[in-house]
């Protein structure tokens, strides 16, 4: 259809935002578990692996929705929510549905797109592109 062929000249914002708005909501991810905000359920110390996660969470968000280093990071943290999903929720249910794990796997494969795809527009990883 003509309607959507015309669309595709907008393929790198629309890919910038994915990358933007995952990030953002990733972010949250490391600060309820850092910081307790927004206040959750992971209110105490951490350290080792939740510490880990938390960490990759909230530094790596920040990368990815600078656009800082997209590939390398996004392929941190796509392994990350594959661990996160194989070990904290495939063990409580077989369906992603019941275990919680439906955010796991999506984080997991826009990330996984991110690694191919590189940031899109928006991103400071441009930056070096600008300029040739």
């Amino acid at each position: 259809m003509k309607l959507f062929e015309g669309l595709a000249q907008y393929r790198p914002q629309a890919l910038g935002v994915l990358r933007i708005m995952t990030a953002l909501q990733f972010i949250e991810h490391g600060t309820q578990k850092l910081f307790n905000f927004p206040a959750g359920e992971h209110a105490g110390p951490l350290s080792g692996l939740p510490l880990t996660a938390a960490l990759l969470e909230f530094v790596g968000g920040i990368l990815l929705a600078l656009g800082l280093l997209t590939r390398p990071v996004a392929f941190l943290l796509c392994g990350e929510m594959a661990i996160a999903y194989f070990m904290a929720h495939a063990p409580r249910d077989f369906f992603p549905v019941n275990n919680g794990g439906d955010s796991a796997i999506s984080f997991c494969f826009i990330f996984l797109y991110l690694i191919f795809a590189g940031p899109g527009a928006f991103a400071l990883d441009n930056r070096n592109n600008a300029r040739a």
